[in-house]
């Protein structure tokens, strides 16, 4: 069903009735020993649960947390560019600037937020998981229940698995044992615990098990543009064909990215256009609007990656790197997507909104799962006929000449050809980092001052524990080098 009046409700003032807290557990006061719990709503648990209505506002709440801007807001996506090759830093923020020159400290703010608030979206999500099946509300079909149940399901997955990819290692480089994150999945009732850090291994299946049960119960659209901005079966499925793609299960990750591109649900768009709106191209985009954003007022996609006059603050302009595989072949229309800046930058256009902050973050666009498909079938049998259809498309829709089975005389060089065309179609959208660190490959060019730096598996390629959470809680495991 559809959350009543959803275009009404502004997500902000929605809040789950759930203790925020900065490891998931806990605040730390700044300025005190003690430890401080800060209630950031006034509903209690049973009013929060007393009715459909009120569980909807609930669920409201789990998207209205994963929009946060250090959530699906731009923060963690800026971060994953720092580290890697698509932008340069010319910003003013030392915690950015830390990232970028591969000096991270443990106590830096950015990162710590960032934490905090992927753990009070998981602690809203937990909390509808566990309390609307119990809601007493004759209105409230079971079904209804069900669904609103597979949604938190998807979104705890979804924030899950951006803090795993970035608080640990990849399991190609440390394999299922190495340290993922605290495993939280209850929600905060009052008694305050101190979780150890799971492995990766154990965070994947959880990740695994939510998407499954969210993709066997969520209907395959909704009415209207909410389709885009509600998990959907076509979402979970697409997760899990991220998720099994980053752990090399290659027959898994084609088969789920499949099962996307076949649904009519889904499709690509003709052009670029979809940046400034909804369409067929978007499988979950978190929706922002002049009034409801990641940050109304202060922040969002634009403001990191649009240039100053255009009201930004212009800190991400695009590498040298970057626009050197656009030149690799001319006339490539995602090249056209950016604008030289007064300082002679050149900057993306994807995200034009700085006064406003409307720029949808694009979580997931069905162009992802073609290039996903063709991934994992490219690493299972090498050039085929069914990797280079599933290729052609994006090609020719960039003004790029169609591949053959002859343009590639080896597997690898097919592979690195389909993630250079990965690299181009997504850049800017969260994804260059993992992508690099999944193929053991350095997250900075050869020649770049970090590029010893930037190995995989080098300490600084992932980033710290926040320092207060390690003083906080003695069971959580620094990571190495911070």
């Amino acid at each position: 069903m559809i959350i009543n009046d959803i275009k009404e409700i502004n997500m902000k003032k929605i809040i789950i009735a759930a203790i925020t807290l900065s490891m998931g557990t806990v605040l730390l006061s700044s300025c005190e020993d003690s430890l401080e719990l800060q209630p950031q709503q006034s509903l209690s648990t049973d009013l929060a649960f007393v009715d459909k209505r009120a569980a909807e506002g609930s669920l409201i709440g789990v998207y209205s947390a994963v929009q946060d801007l250090e959530v699906f807001g731009a923060v963690p996506q800026t971060i994953a560019d720092y580290q890697s090759d698509n932008v340069e830093f010319i910003g003013s923020f030392p915690t950015f600037q830390e990232i970028f020159q591969y000096s991270t400290l443990s106590d830096n703010g950015s990162i710590s937020t960032m934490w905090r608030d992927n753990y009070a979206a998981i602690l809203a999500a937990n909390a509808v998981i566990k309390n609307v099946p119990g809601v007493e509300d004759v209105t409230f079909a079971a079904t209804e229940k069900t669904q609103f149940v597979a949604e938190a399901k998807f979104l705890r997955a979804a924030v899950y698995f951006q803090l795993v990819n970035n608080f640990a290692q990849p399991i190609n480089i440390g394999g299922v044992s190495t340290l993922g994150v605290p495993l939280v999945l209850e929600p905060f009732e009052g008694v305050v615990e101190f979780p150890a850090r799971a492995t990766v291994g154990e965070v994947h299946a959880q990740i695994k098990k939510d998407l499954e049960e969210a993709a066997a119960v969520l209907p395959a659209s909704y009415a209207g543009e909410f389709t885009r901005g509600r998990a959907t079966k076509g979402a979970a499925q697409g997760m899990l064909a991220r998720l099994h793609l980053y752990r090399g299960e290659y027959s898994e990750a084609a088969s789920f990215a499949n099962q996307v591109i076949s649904s009519s649900t889904y499709a690509l768009a003709p052009g670029y256009g979809f940046y400034n709106g909804l369409t067929s191209e978007d499988v979950f985009t978190v929706i922002m609007t002049a009034i409801d954003n990641s940050r109304t007022g202060s922040g969002g996609w634009a403001s990191y990656y649009s240039p100053a006059e255009d009201g930004a603050r212009g800190d991400a302009p695009i590498s040298q790197d970057l626009i050197a595989a656009f030149n690799e072949e001319p006339g490539d229309k995602r090249f056209d997507l950016t604008k030289v800046a007064a300082n002679g930058l050149l900057y993306t256009t994807k995200f034009p909104d700085a006064v406003n902050n409307t720029d949808n973050s694009p979580v997931m666009r069905v162009t992802e799962m073609y290039l996903t498909a063709a991934e994992a079938l490219a690493e299972q049998s090498g050039v085929t006929a069914a990797a280079i259809n599933l290729m052609n498309p994006l090609r020719l829709r960039a003004g790029l000449p169609a591949w053959t089975i002859s343009t590639f005389d080896s597997k690898e060089a097919f592979v690195s050809a389909i993630l250079k065309e990965r690299r181009k179609e997504l850049a800017f959208e969260g994804h260059r980092r993992m992508d690099l660190l999944r193929k053991g490959l350095a997250l900075r060019p050869v020649g770049d001052a970090q590029f010893t730096q930037s190995a995989a598996g080098q300490p600084k390629t992932i980033l710290p524990i926040p320092q207060r959470e390690v003083d906080l809680n003695s069971n959580l495991q620094q990571n190495q080098g911070y």
